[in-house]
């Protein structure tokens, strides 16, 4: 069984349309978790990005928010 997808908050970048991209000009890759350490995403996220439809971009950014929970840079 799936749980739910909690929807985007109103004004929240997955929310909008067209999707804003998540880089914050901090591009550095991280060895470890093969990440963005400014945006969290990975090179072939950050590759498909600008050809990528509204829907794929949404996806990216409920991954980037379960990173976000989930990565400790210590």
């Amino acid at each position: 069984m799936s749980l739910p997808q909690k929807s985007p908050a109103p004004g929240a970048p997955e929310s909008q349309s067209p999707v804003p991209s998540p880089c914050i000009n901090v591009c550095q890759m991280e060895p470890d978790t093969k990440l963005c350490r400014g945006c969290l995403r990975t090179i072939d996220e950050i590759v498909a990005w600008g050809s990528a439809g509204d829907d794929y971009k949404r996806a990216v950014w409920a991954e980037i928010r379960r990173r976000e929970a989930e990565i400790d840079w210590g």
